[in-house]
């Protein structure tokens, strides 16, 4: 679990800062790498696509483009309206596990007193 600073503590140093970026960035990737690969298999599974449509199908859902090839069965149907309310929501995720240690770093620089650093 990564451990924020509290208010009376100092802001971490610019180096520590961006490796915690870049900690958020590798699991917003793993995130999104694992949702991919979610999409993919329902694509193959529900719809019989081939892995490389499967990719396209799921990642353009993931980027919030909408599917390439349209459903044709019932369950394939059901499966792409279900990825693509998924698909919405982790672009969502992915996005603030990405934005909250700035955030955070933010509001603590605008909390922290300075006079508390003893």
């Amino acid at each position: 679990m990564l451990r924020y600073e509290r208010r009376g503590e100092a802001p971490l140093p610019r180096r520590a800062f961006v490796g915690r970026v870049a900690i958020h960035a590798l699991m917003s990737l793993a995130l999104v790498a694992v949702s991919l690969l979610l999409g993919m298999l329902g694509y193959v599974r529900f719809e019989r696509l081939s892995w490389m449509d499967a990719f396209l199908n799921s990642a353009m859902l993931l980027g919030g483009m909408g599917p390439v090839n349209a459903p044709q069965t019932a369950t394939g149907k059901l499966f792409a309206g279900t990825y693509a309310l998924y698909a919405g929501l982790v672009f969502l995720i992915a996005a603030g596990i990405v934005v909250a240690p700035i955030v955070h770093r933010v509001l603590h620089k605008f909390h922290w007193d300075y006079d508390e650093r003893g």
